[in-house]
């Protein structure tokens, strides 16, 4: 039997932790139960809080604790779900949880977080030097916070020695099946995916993400060029041109340019032309020819490996998944 603790803290979100304990404790169950075979429970999973008391959940529920952090062995592998609720706040009220879990840094277990439960293991300094990943539209804050980690905020679950992330909202789904193979073997991890109807072959997280989060700093000469550029993207734009909008000298603009937002000038009005792209491609039923236009690009194929690039998708099947 593998032993799994998820940690229970105030604000934490149901979902990750309700669905994880239905998901690993259902792994050599579900799909035997299918088959008319006799199942075999492979995982035996234990939601712990720091005063062994129910943990209450952002959405109101009051879920039951099966025992207190440091009365208990986590067992073989640890798990952080969701923060739900503002991150500082909660990062500031888990002091106790967070010294916890840096404890648990010698040891031989896997420690594993979904969504911005990323936040808790960088906090307790697990992340440091190592691949992470956490929800896209908190990814800048989590760079900004953590700049020792390497945030993947493109990719659905990162894993780095023992410690693994899932990307945004519903990917502990992904998380969990990678945790069901890595412990029980690919063959339980394939039959869970289909008894749970899970699209196991995921590994981007960038169809999801928007330019919001570049937005998160406080230089208000980029600031001001990123408003220009969102209404000249669409036409051809020189260093010089950038420099002109902003009043900047090209060594200062590159320099405070990436220090703001993580990224050159040219790719971030690749990526503005990118999500124009997205835009039309979900909202409307413009050829992909002349959307390639629109955003200011001649090309189409050119094009479309660099939506390819930025979103994991060609822009026709990107259509397909998410055009309304």
């Amino acid at each position: 039997m593998i032993r799994v603790s998820i940690i229970g803290f105030p604000g934490a979100l149901a979902s990750p932790i309700i669905g994880m304990i239905d998901l690993l404790q259902l792994a050599g169950v579900a799909w035997a139960r299918i088959q008319n075979e006799p199942p075999t429970q492979l995982f035996s999973v234990r939601l712990l809080t720091l005063d062994g008391e129910p943990c209450t959940c952002l959405n109101g529920l009051s879920l039951p604790a099966h025992g207190r952090l440091d009365d208990n062995d986590p067992g073989d592998l640890i798990l952080v779900p969701t923060i739900g609720g503002p991150i500082e706040k909660t990062l500031a009220n888990s002091t106790q949880q967070v010294a916890w879990l840096a404890s648990q840094a010698t040891s031989d277990r896997m420690i594993a977080s979904n969504c911005t439960g990323a936040f808790l293991l960088a906090e307790a300094g697990l992340l440091d030097g190592r691949e992470a990943t956490t929800h896209w539209g908190y990814s800048a804050q989590f760079q900004t916070r953590y700049p020792q980690v390497a945030c993947r905020p493109e990719q659905l679950v990162t894993v780095d020695g023992n410690f693994a992330c899932a990307g945004g909202g519903m990917a502990w789904l992904d998380l969990g099946v990678y945790l069901v193979g890595r412990y029980a073997g690919a063959k339980t991890a394939r039959e869970l995916a289909k008894a749970f109807v899970v699209d196991a072959g995921r590994r981007s997280q960038a169809p999801y993400s928007a330019m919001q989060s570049k937005r998160y700093h406080q230089d208000q000469a980029i600031l001001a060029l990123q408003d220009w550029l969102d209404q000249q993207f669409n036409r051809p734009l020189l260093m010089d041109d950038l420099c002109s909008a902003s009043g900047l000298s090209t060594r200062s603009l590159l320099r405070r340019f990436k220090l703001a937002t993580g990224d050159t000038p040219r790719n971030y009005l690749q990526l503005l032309r990118v999500e124009a792209a997205r835009q039309l491609l979900e909202t409307s039923v413009t050829s992909v020819e002349q959307i390639t236009q629109q955003v200011g690009y001649d090309d189409v194929s050119s094009f479309t490996r660099l939506f390819r690039k930025h979103t994991g998708l060609p822009p026709s099947d990107y259509r397909a998944r998410f055009g309304r």
